[in-house]
């Protein structure tokens, strides 16, 4: 899924093995989210982070506002009929070694795993100090349902 356009005078990173710590990370996010574990989600964000769509501008400065976050979409997701999702990872980019962009369709699951809509988003990965791949920014592309 990496991207190395064999054609391009810039020297990409296509670290294979971090692609599937990629998915691993969207994986975590969509099991953490509807579950409603505000916490989980929020650790495997970058402080500080931003969020942008159409009509949000959120700059995040700590964990404990994600947390918060997060742990309120599993009610919002569940009156909608909807218990889960799952990263369907579009495309994938490695800008550095150190930075990924990864455009992801999430798909609104119902309890019997059918789809009720999507959302899309794009993602700005960063590996913090320690060297663990977290998000820093989100692009919210929208929703159907």
């Amino acid at each position: 899924m990496a991207t190395n356009p064999a054609t391009s005078s810039r020297n990409y990173a296509t670290p294979s093995f971090a692609d599937a710590e990629v998915e691993r990370l969207l994986e975590d996010l969509g099991r953490a989210v509807t579950a409603g574990d505000g916490k989980a989600a929020a650790e495997l964000w970058a402080i500080p982070a931003m969020v942008l769509g159409d009509q949000d501008v959120r700059a995040v400065s700590s964990r404990e506002e994600l947390a918060r976050f997060f742990g309120n979409a599993k009610e919002e997701y569940t009156a909608q009929g909807i218990t889960a999702t799952r990263p369907e990872v579009r495309n994938l980019t490695w800008l550095t070694r150190e930075l990924a962009l990864v455009e992801v369709r999430w798909p609104y699951l119902t309890q019997d795993r059918h789809e009720k809509g999507e959302e899309t988003s794009t993602y700005v990965l960063r590996r913090d100090e320690r060297g663990v791949l977290r998000i820093q920014v989100a692009l919210q592309h929208g929703s159907t349902t």
